[in-house]
């Protein structure tokens, strides 16, 4: 495999890609879609064997065909009109950069984003996405299995916030909120509701309500959106990142040094001119 070489070019293709990312996702209404691509690509992340994860094999037509991702090969064709403008991003980045950038332009919370990610050919067997048609033994299966906690498992959650559910894709129909292009905490706050209202509640969403690790959870993000959009921004970022480290998590990154150097250089500016002025204020004393 090449090595990935995070540059300064490679990061202003990045930030090109982003504003062209939050142009087309917004003049699209995709972001529910975006979204879903981004996990599904990270989602099949295995924290025991190190394989899986976002690596950007969700392209690779036998994942993309995978039962779980039914509908996605439109976000992925999507992407590939960002990618042919900025080639040097790996699918790997560009597929999580467009679920952070849907989660920000709907009114959800920045979630950090660190590229550098390589892309792989490699697919996971089908089977380590979550089926919505089960419960919370079956959640706890797949989360705990990418390395994830309940509480990132409840947070995630709320991302149904977004979008809506497509009888061909899932056999189910149907929106979890009343407005399904507006990131905020209404998920939960229509969970504890309950069906009154005609919106939608998968197995899985019940299962948070049932379970007693998960349903504080629940009630915490329904009354204070704040600690919802917290919670959800670092765990998507875990989500993003599983199975890959960071180049600036290591010391002595190429970005740290040239910072501590300016730093250093500013500091010892400063102290000449503070020395020169106390040299001449004592040269005029005398």
């Amino acid at each position: 495999m090449t090595t990935l070489v995070v540059d300064a070019e490679y990061l202003k293709q990045i930030d090109k890609a982003r504003r062209d990312l939050r142009a087309f996702i917004s003049s699209r209404n995709c972001a529910p879609l975006m979204l879903r691509l981004a996990w599904h690509d990270a989602g099949t992340y295995d924290v025991k064997t190190k394989t899986g994860g976002p690596n950007g094999s969700i392209r690779n037509e036998e994942e993309c065909a995978h039962g779980a991702n039914n509908g996605l090969k439109k976000a992925i064709d999507w992407c590939e009109e960002i990618k042919a403008k900025y080639p040097k991003i790996t699918y790997a980045d560009l597929y999580q950069l467009a679920g952070v950038v849907a989660v920000e332009v709907t009114g959800g919370p920045t979630v950090d984003f660190v590229p550098g990610r390589k892309d792989s050919k490699a697919s996971p067997r089908e089977g380590r996405l979550p089926d919505a048609k089960k419960g919370a033994p079956h959640l706890r299966d797949i989360f705990y299995r990418m390395g994830l906690t309940d509480k990132d498992i409840v947070a995630l959650s709320g991302g149904h916030t977004l979008g809506r559910a497509h009888p061909e894709r899932s056999g189910f129909d149907g929106a979890w909120t009343q407005e399904p292009l507006k990131f905020d905490n209404a998920y939960f706050v229509e969970l504890l509701k309950g069906e009154s209202e005609g919106l939608l509640q998968l197995p899985t969403d019940k299962a948070l309500l049932e379970d007693p690790a998960f349903r504080p959870y629940v009630e915490l993000y329904a009354k204070d959106e704040e600690a919802f959009f917290r919670d959800y921004a670092v765990s998507h970022k875990k989500l993003s990142e599983l199975g890959f480290t960071p180049s600036g998590s290591k010391s002595g990154s190429k970005d740290s040094i040239i910072l501590a150097q300016s730093v250093v250089g500013v500091a010892v500016a400063a102290a000449v001119v503070i020395l020169s002025y106390i040299y001449e204020v004592r040269k005029r004393a005398k």
